[in-house]
């Protein structure tokens, strides 16, 4: 009974720090959640930010006269025009694809 009573006390004590542990480790989690979602919010709030001051540089109504700043306008400008230029080109792969897919049907509807 000595040594029965004896394991059951080591386990109760590992069984103990393994639980604080646990609770440790949730704690971080959940604060590290927050911190992930309060770094999301800033970095949407900066991005928004950013696209006002844009707007607001390319209209006029802010002067700005800083050279990074209109090198980033530039940049901004020229991946615009490129996400332009990519839509239209999965347009036309996009629609192409159906048009074959429309001409083969009617050319094996014919020779049916």
């Amino acid at each position: 009974m000595d040594r029965q009573s004896e394991w059951r006390n080591k386990f109760n004590e590992i069984f103990q720090v393994c639980s604080e542990e646990l609770k440790k480790t949730t704690e971080i989690g959940k604060k590290m959640l927050s911190a992930s979602k309060t770094n999301t919010t800033l970095h949407e709030t900066y991005e928004e930010l950013g696209v006002l001051v844009a707007k607001a540089i390319k209209n006029n109504e802010l002067q700005w006269d800083d050279e990074k700043v209109h090198r980033l306008l530039k940049t901004i400008e020229g991946c615009k025009s490129d996400l332009k230029d990519i839509e239209e080109e999965v347009n036309d792969i996009r629609f192409s694809e159906e048009e074959d897919k429309t001409a083969k049907d009617s050319e094996s509807q014919k020779n049916s």
